[in-house]
């Protein structure tokens, strides 16, 4: 069965489900800033939009566009910026 997350008052939305292989996420974020923390080893691909990313340890903010997938390993905290209506994909291992 799907389970939907809701985060930020509503701004960003995923569906959880199991693919073949690993769980995974699929979801949407309102344009703004948001810091997300993991409990497991995280790929995340874009798959509309862009997102500013500053990964952990590091002061850098990156920009992954549609195809593009930054990894984020477990118990860490990272923030992403959307400057519009962003698309995603997350796998977990």
């Amino acid at each position: 069965m799907f389970k939907v997350n809701e985060y930020f008052n509503g701004a960003v939305k995923s569906i959880a489900f199991q693919t073949e292989t690993l769980p995974a996420t699929i979801g949407v974020m309102a344009k703004g800033e948001y810091e997300f923390g993991t409990s497991q080893k995280e790929y995340m691909t874009i798959t509309s939009g862009n997102l500013r990313v500053q990964l952990p340890g590091e002061s850098d903010w990156k920009t992954f566009t549609a195809g593009e997938t930054f990894i984020v390993e477990a118990n860490q905290r990272f923030k992403v910026a959307a400057e519009a209506d962003t698309a995603y994909l997350c796998l977990y291992e």
